[in-house]
């Protein structure tokens, strides 16, 4: 197991710092105070009722954004141990990956997408950037919570360069202003670390949205035996213990599933250190592929694997109801609001600038986009019931 930092790790005695300069703190590295302060940030906790695919009322063992980011720092500080990079970063990342996440999971982003498409637009990781450096509010000094350039970068790029690439996308606006401010450059790879984040949260939601869509009953195990990785653990489980139970088999095969792909990654990833010698951080950003990957094989069972959930959980006609019914929670919130921001709470009404305005749309997508599946629920039923107090 490697205990020291590689040479292309990020070493946050050479950070590139904060927007705000703050002076160092006694125990703890740069990046160990970036995930304490996440950890801390009402966002995060918000988590705890924002959901993947089920609505937070649908079962109490099912994902939640916030079990789901523990799971995936969980994978990430594993993978970075093993790696020689810096665990505290990839764990900060992988804490912060869903911070910008609406209500409802990808039904309530998509809404919002729709909303926001006459104004300027609604992106998960450009809300999650504007989260960590504008609407948190709980230092003397800034907006935000001033976090280190490696993880506002890592945050932004973990997928990859933004600009440059033939599959480039326009810019959230979000992240064209910050980055005006403090230089992301945004034509280049994350660190390692961000991209040890990235594929974590692959690994995670791939095994755990199979597991859930077990307990839901959407699918069965019979019909995951003749997937690529996934059947072979499963009957390899089942052949090892021909007398285990279901619940037992489940978790045990998961484990193997985990288990599998970050083995995979590990010996892929290493295979591309020998090849290409990265000998710093700034290597791996202008490397001009990731470090970071999965092997080809691995690769192709992921799609395959994704081609199975796509029809058979994320479109399964319960999931397609409870989509349906989470899109027009948003869609009547915003409508509502964007003609009538006077119905904003009070604090969020000053930066308005009257019925559908510019500057309304936005503080009306961040003030939805900041609720939890539960209080979206219930403020709908607020302002859309006449029989309830609002």
């Amino acid at each position: 197991m490697t205990t020291s930092l590689a040479p292309f790790a990020c070493d946050p005695t050479q950070s590139r710092g904060r927007l705000h300069p703050e002076p160092p703190a006694n125990a703890r590295s740069d990046f160990q105070r970036d995930r304490d302060r996440i950890i801390h940030c009402n966002a995060f906790r918000r988590l705890k009722y924002k959901t993947q695919v089920f609505v937070y009322h649908e079962g109490e063992h099912y994902r939640t954004r916030l079990t789901h980011s523990l799971e995936v720092s969980q994978v990430a500080r594993a993978i970075s141990r093993m790696l020689g990079l810096n665990e505290d970063l990839a764990e900060a990342l992988a804490l912060a990956h869903d911070l910008g996440h609406t209500p409802f999971g990808h039904a309530g982003e998509f809404a919002l997408q729709d909303c926001l498409a006459e104004y300027d637009g609604f992106d998960h990781n450009a809300q999650s950037l504007r989260i960590v450096t504008k609407l948190e509010r709980r230092y003397a000094e800034f907006d935000g919570l001033n976090l280190t350039w490696e993880t506002l970068e890592g945050l932004v790029k973990h997928n990859g360069p933004l600009v440059g690439r033939p599959d480039s996308k326009p810019l959230p606006k979000a992240i064209v202003e910050y980055s005006e401010g403090q230089d992301l450059e945004l034509h280049t790879y994350a660190s390692a670390e961000a991209q040890v984040a990235a594929l974590a949260d692959d690994i995670a939601y791939n095994a755990h949205d199979i597991e859930d869509g077990l307990r839901a009953g959407l699918f069965g195990i019979p019909d995951l035996l003749d997937l690529p990785l996934v059947g072979p653990i499963f009957r390899g489980v089942m052949a090892q213990y021909p007398h285990i139970d279901e619940h037992r088999l489940i978790y045990e095969s998961f484990r193997r599933i985990i288990t599998a792909m970050v083995d995979d990654l590990v010996a892929e990833t290493g295979r591309r250190i020998a090849e290409y010698r990265p000998q710093s951080a700034a290597e791996v950003r202008h490397l001009g592929r990731p470090l970071v990957a999965f092997s080809d094989e691995i690769v192709e069972h992921d799609r395959a694997l994704k081609a199975f959930l796509f029809p058979n959980m994320y479109r399964h006609y319960r999931v397609n109801r409870m989509t349906s019914k989470a899109k027009r929670v948003v869609k009547d919130l915003f409508h509502l609001f964007v003609n009538e921001p006077n119905l904003l709470p009070h604090d969020w009404q000053k930066p308005c600038d009257g019925p559908r305005g510019r500057k309304t749309a936005r503080q009306v997508a961040d003030y939805i986009a900041g609720m939890t599946d539960r209080f979206a629920l219930d403020e709908h039923t607020r302002l859309f019931d006449p029989s309830v107090k609002p």
